[in-house]
């Protein structure tokens, strides 16, 4: 090759690897414009319960999130983005107007929520995006739209799917979940996940700490499970297992069960269930979920190169309450159908979105135990101690599930309201009232009636930790008092709507 023509071929050769580079440089900046035009900017002003003060919301606070329009002229977005919301609105990429909007369905648990618009008439203009019906690969490439902190325009960010996890949300809740290293910042959270040009997932989280470009998608999957379940008018949940399972990996554990070599599986160390109708036993190990093997760490395999927790088959099994398995039992395979539920009742029980109920009697407030007091707590190592060595139920049976006898933990959620009636008694906040004038207490519901339908002429309060001490009042005087005990805290309401109900019905 000549000098002349070895330059001619490196001219080409540039030129077109210029070119291709430049094609490369606008096919990825290339977006399609509906899809910019159908991602949104949400505002929030949100008023939380004060599970401390439960007469009352704690002071508004502002946040903003993002969202995608979907069909049924629709916006999807993350449930934390809207929850206890007493004002929601939307803002369009590069629009300069603000639209009011309401919250249609949301699901605290897996931290998806659907908004409506005042005016549909938006969605004239700004079309659903399309969602992937597949989970993508690994290592695929990835775009987050939103509109994080810092700016006030839609923000696009580029990564790659970086595993695909069954992993746990809010809990009790798990669901499938995809990770990527694109930046997810806060602002991002319920805005899209692009991969060609399909909707795979809605951003949700980031990694905290010293990790960097870590994110999280719900993915299309968990999306349609939602979507399916509020059509019917109400989120009911998902479904799952509440029995105490164990891996079968340790060589002594499967020498005891006398279990064969091809036997694998999760061993359940405890049903939930006692009953000879139960349909596991304890020993049991669940071989199959459906037709699907499940291996001695719980995984099983969904793709070539994917394994997940089995729990993900759950919500792809499980119909009419009813969940197939397949169980090893005393060295013989045996298929059973396990009942299942959304909802796994325990003693204290998550607000989900609603203000919680309570009663105020004189210097008292009493309420439901909930996971949002029960929050306060988690930091707290020394209070977690105190409340431990008084054997409070509070840390003692918290989860436990309800009984007849107790159906929740009624606490008295505040100090005592100033008042002379209260003199000479400890401060009783964070008590678990065990019972009034010795008639056990097993719901706030039957507090507040016992509490009506009083005769004698003193009320007796006790509560379940050791070392506490009883209440003793004046019946006519606390009641007399509660008025002017109200007034003079600036409480509205003796009770909330469902206690008011109770203490004025006739005995």
């Amino acid at each position: 090759m000549t000098r002349l023509t070895r330059m001619a071929f490196f001219t080409v050769a540039s030129l077109l690897a210029g070119g291709a580079f430049a094609a490369a440089q606008a096919a990825d900046a290339a977006q399609p414009p509906a899809l910019e035009n159908s991602v949104v900017k949400i505002f929030s002003t949100m008023r939380y319960p004060d599970p401390f003060k439960p007469w009352a919301k704690q002071a508004p606070s502002e946040a903003t999130a993002s969202g995608v329009v979907i069909e049924g002229k629709r916006i999807l977005t993350n449930a934390h983005a809207v929850l206890y919301a007493s004002q929601v609105q939307i803002q369009a990429n590069a629009a300069g107007d603000k639209l009011s909007a309401s919250v249609l369905a949301i699901a605290p648990g897996i931290d998806l929520a659907v908004l409506q618009l005042d005016d549909p008439s938006f969605f004239d203009t700004h079309p659903p995006v399309s969602r992937a019906s597949k989970l993508p690969q690994i290592k695929d490439p990835v775009l987050a739209y939103g509109f994080p902190a810092g700016g006030s325009s839609l923000s696009i960010t580029k990564g790659i799917v970086s595993r695909i996890e069954f992993a746990s949300y809010n809990y009790p809740v798990s669901g499938l979940r995809i990770q990527i290293d694109a930046a997810i910042n806060p602002g991002n959270s319920g805005g899209p996940a692009i991969a060609g040009d399909k909707m795979i997932g809605l951003a949700f989280s980031r990694l905290g700490g010293d990790t960097q470009n870590i994110g999280y998608i719900i993915p299309n999957e968990e999306v349609d499970l939602f979507l399916k379940d509020i059509a019917a008018g109400r989120y009911v949940g998902k479904a799952n297992i509440h029995d105490d399972l164990q891996t079968l990996e340790n060589p002594a554990l499967r020498e005891y069960l006398k279990l064969d070599k091809s036997v694998e599986g999760m061993v359940v160390h405890r049903p939930d269930k006692t009953d000879a109708a139960y349909p596991l036993k304890e020993w049991d190990v669940i071989s199959r979920i459906g037709d699907t093997p499940i291996d001695n760490q719980g995984m099983v395999k969904i793709d070539k190169d994917l394994r997940v927790s089995f729990g993900y088959m759950i919500q792809k099994l499980a119909k009419d309450g009813k969940l197939p398995l397949t169980v090893v039992r005393a060295g013989k395979p045996l298929k059973v159908e396990l009942p299942v539920s959304a909802v796994y009742p325990t003693l204290v029980a998550d607000l989900q979105g609603e203000y919680p109920s309570y009663f105020v009697y004189g210097p008292l407030v009493f309420s439901r135990a909930t996971r949002q007091f029960l929050s306060a707590f988690e930091n707290n190592a020394n209070l977690l101690r105190v409340l431990g060595f008084v054997k409070s139920p509070l840390v003692t049976r918290a989860f436990d599930p309800p009984t007849d006898d107790l159906e929740e933990l009624v606490i008295v959620s505040s100090p005592f309201f100033p008042h002379k009636l209260a003199n000479g008694y400890s401060n009783p906040a964070g008590s678990v009232v065990s019972a009034v004038n010795g008639t056990p207490v097993k719901s706030l519901k039957q507090l507040v009636t016992l509490l009506r339908d009083l005769k004698d002429p003193f009320v007796t309060i006790e509560f379940a930790s050791k070392g506490g001490e009883a209440l003793v009042f004046s019946r006519s005087a606390i009641t007399s008092a509660t008025d002017d005990i109200l007034t003079d805290n600036g409480v509205r309401a003796q009770g909330s709507p469902d206690m008011l109900a109770v203490w004025q019905a006739k005995p």
